[in-house]
């Protein structure tokens, strides 16, 4: 699934294709894309809107409109914009937008998880204020804010990250490699970080999200940015799938398991297991 350095990559590469450019025809092609509401209201709802800005928040891109309103797009496990469009027909196309420029920018997704959500002026922050939580690449993403929202949790410390609301964007391959980076075990209980943990973590996570976004995201199967680039963080993978490999710090074989249900790479030996573990 992209996270918040692949969508951020995606959303620096769309925005100067949409930013001041008036959506001049829209048709959705897959029902599931706009569901609850059907895929041609919708569409007829966005034709003529003005593009005024392309931001993120989170996993989710912002498409913001002159008129106040707001497109929430989350891209979930394969979803990506494509501009310019490829020729010819595409099973994966879910969308089209034609702009007034005459160019299109097609939306497709393999595996159709991917949500289009039209907002009214004024619903955007009550919308996501219930989902996810604080920006980690902003300055009131404090060690203190991040320690409240880990304060009491029973869970994993994996599971805690992978947990919008707790910090937004971060996914199972930056929650990995900055638990790494941190030398905290997966498994720890969130809520017995001490402070020192705390924010040996935080700075973790600001790290490997901002050298994911250097590096235009991770390509791994499906992920490309708006113009089919591939990126290039998988090259500096420390731990995420690397089962069997040397740990590059104590040479220890990377070891694999799951938590929260979800594949989890870590080195045995430099972070060490929660109380009571082996």
């Amino acid at each position: 699934m992209p996270e918040l350095p692949e969508v951020e990559t995606v959303r620096s590469t769309l925005a100067p294709v949409l930013r001041g450019r008036t959506l001049e025809r829209v048709a959705v092609l897959d029902g599931r894309l706009t569901r609850p509401e059907a895929p041609e209201a919708v569409a007829a709802e966005l034709q003529g809107e003005l593009v005024a800005d392309v931001r993120r928040r989170g996993k989710y891109l912002i498409v913001v409109f002159a008129s106040g309103r707001h497109l929430l797009v989350h891209l979930r496990m394969t979803g990506s914009f494509q501009h310019p469009v490829a020729e010819g027909p595409d099973p994966h196309r879910r969308a089209v937008v034609t702009l007034d420029d005459g160019s299109d920018v097609a939306y497709r997704d393999v595996r159709r998880f991917g949500t289009w959500i039209l907002l009214e002026p004024g619903e955007l922050e009550a919308y996501l204020s219930d989902r996810i939580g604080g920006e980690p690449l902003e300055r009131a993403f404090t060690t203190a804010r991040f320690a409240r929202a880990l304060e009491g949790r029973r869970a994993p410390i994996k599971g805690a990250l992978l947990d919008q609301r707790a910090v937004a964007g971060v996914g199972n391959i930056y929650a990995d490699e900055a638990l790494w980076l941190a030398r905290i075990h997966p498994e720890r209980p969130a809520g017995e970080l001490d402070a020192e943990e705390v924010a040996a973590l935080r700075r973790a996570i600001r790290r490997v999200l901002r050298l994911g976004i250097e590096r235009q995201g991770a390509t791994l199967r499906d992920y490309r940015d708006a113009n089919g680039r591939a990126g290039a963080m998988q090259h500096e993978f420390r731990v995420y799938g690397r089962g069997g490999e040397p740990c590059e710090r104590c040479g220890t074989p990377i070891a694999k398991t799951r938590v929260a249900g979800r594949g989890t790479w870590f080195c045995p030996a430099c972070q060490a297991p929660p109380s009571g573990r082996s």
